[in-house]
């Protein structure tokens, strides 16, 4: 199967929380589903989600799961221009951050564990260098 999809869990500063990378064929509420697990019991006081898109089951589920609130991020149906939506900008910063590295740029990895482990690996050198350089960002 060609392609991959990524599914990722970022603070308010755009840095990762959590990641999942799944072919292309998956329903992206099922990944979801899965980086959502990845959260249990990792940030305790994490109350509030957005997303860039829910069915109503899975706003039922995560509250369930974790007690958590996912609140959509919708688009303006009436807008035939861009437009920058309220935190949505936040994620695709940081896919922004994590494309700059090359391994990153295009899907060259067979394994989703691949690239996972370096979608982890990036984010963990932009957080190194934001701590050793932090007036330079």
């Amino acid at each position: 199967m060609k392609g991959r999809k990524r599914h990722i869990v970022v603070d308010t500063m755009g840095l990762l929380l959590a990641v999942v990378v799944l072919a292309a064929d998956i329903q992206g509420r099922e990944g979801a589903k899965l980086v959502l697990r990845k959260l249990l019991g990792r940030f305790p006081r994490l109350r509030l989600i957005w997303a860039d898109g829910a069915a109503g089951q899975l706003v039922d589920w995560a509250s369930a799961l974790g007690g958590w609130l996912i609140q959509v991020v919708k688009h303006a149906k009436n807008l035939h221009s861009f437009q920058v939506l309220p935190r949505r900008w936040m994620v695709e910063r940081t896919f922004a951050w994590l494309g700059r590295n090359r391994r990153l740029s295009k899907d060259y990895e067979e394994l989703t564990e691949t690239t996972e482990t370096w979608i982890y690996t990036a984010m963990t050198g932009l957080m190194l260098r934001r701590l050793a350089y932090p007036r330079a960002f």
